[in-house]
Order: structure tokens, then sequence, then C-alpha cells
């Protein structure tokens, strides 16, 4: 896959992972990212700021590099291992726009969220854009893939979780005590969670609207709740 953008690649390069390639506009002038390529012995080639246009749907700043595909995890393989008194991982319901699941994680990386949870099908793929939106920030937090969101809250909840989702129609986000290990569930852009994940919540939060605006993105209500859990405890 193809990830580009300054912030992306500097995050890239202070890792260890691997970098298969980089393309670099020939006006391309930060002379750290180059020193950093060439020491980690990344072949570059030189192509006009057009023809990276055509590699890529967004702003590239003239660097894409080409990467293996973001690393993705099992229930396994990390919720059993969060060795913490209250962890909180979030997940999402068959999200659909690359920005919110890049803000969305970058957010939680913030935050210190310890994993993001997403359905192995119907939901935004993991691609240059939303490594893009994190900033870099997808390096630093596990995604979880599972074939099925209602069976996860289910291990979930057997694992000791208590399980919050957000909706329009629910408990003041303010009143709620987060003194508990949580799952916080960010539902679709436009249908918001489905009913079946809905009634396997334990809380709804809502944040109350007193604006001429009646809803918030996903990727906003998700950092307004988080900072809420995260300041609270």
């Amino acid at each position: 896959m193809y990830i580009y953008g300054k912030n992306v690649a500097k995050e890239r390069l202070n890792s260890n992972e691997k970098i298969i390639r980089a393309y670099l506009s020939d006006k391309f002038n930060d002379q750290s990212i180059i020193r950093a390529l060439h020491q980690k012995k990344v072949k570059i080639n030189y192509l006009t700021n057009k023809e990276l246009d055509h590699k890529v749907d967004g702003l590239h700043q003239g660097i894409i590099l080409e990467v293996d595909d973001i690393k993705t995890y099992n229930y396994q393989e990390i919720i059993p291992h969060i060795k913490k008194e209250y962890p909180l991982v979030v997940m999402l319901d068959h999200l659909e726009d690359p920005h919110n699941f890049g803000a969305i994680i970058r957010t939680s990386v913030a935050l210190g969220v310890d994993a993001i949870i997403i359905p192995n099908d119907r939901n935004v793929p993991i691609n240059g854009t939303v490594a893009k939106t994190s900033a870099g920030a997808i390096s630093h937090i596990p995604i979880i893939r599972v074939p099925n969101l209602n069976s996860t809250i289910t291990k979930l909840k057997q694992d000791g979780y208590w399980i919050i989702g957000t909706d329009m129609e629910g408990s003041n986000y303010r009143t709620i005590d987060y003194h508990m290990p949580i799952c916080l569930i960010i539902g679709n852009e436009g249908k918001g969670m489905s009913k079946v994940i809905k009634d396997n919540c334990d809380y709804i939060a809502t944040i109350p609207m007193t604006g001429k605006i009646n809803s918030l993105n996903a990727s906003v209500s998700c950092a307004i709740i988080l900072s809420q859990i995260t300041g609270t405890r």
C-alpha cells in the first residue's frame, strides 16, 4: 500500500517498520527525510508532482512511501494481554469515511486507548488516506479485525468490559462513571450504531446539543467522550 505526507513519512522512518520504496517529487527538498531514507537504504524514485498525483488521492506533500499493508490482529492476540486496571478500547460499527477513521486513530493514540476494533467487512479499508489523516498515529495502536461485532461484544463482557455506545438518545456522557474497563462504540456516520449493537450496550452516552446543530461528526464525538473518560479516571 501507499502512505503519504511528511508527518506519516517521519513516523515511519522513526520506526523499525519496513519501507519498500520511496517516491519523491523532483522538487522535494526536506533534507532530513532524504537523509533518513538514505540511512535506511530505501530506494528513491523521483517523479514529477503530476505523476505523484496519479498514485494517491490526497495531499502527498511530495512524498509517497510504498509499504506493507498495515498489520492487524485478532482478538486473542491483544485483548487478554492488556494489563491495566481500566482498559479502554474503541469499536467502530462499520465506519465509511477514511478521514473519520484516521482522526479517531489519532485521538485514540493521544488519549491512551489500548486498541481499536473493526469488523472484517463493510468497514472503510485501512489505506493511505487513513494513515495520512492519523498523522502517523496508526503505527502506535493495534487494530483488531473481528468477523462479528456482536459476538465480540459478548467476549468483551466475559472479559470484564462494560460496553458504552454513542447515540443521540441516552444518558448525558458527563454523568457516567467510567471507572471500569470500557469498550466505547462509535456508530456509522449516517446510520449510527446498528440496532443489534445498540441493544447489547450497557450504557448509551449522549452529548447534549444546545446550539443549532443537532449532531456531530463521528470522530469529534469520539474525541469528546474519550476525553471525558480519560479525564475523570
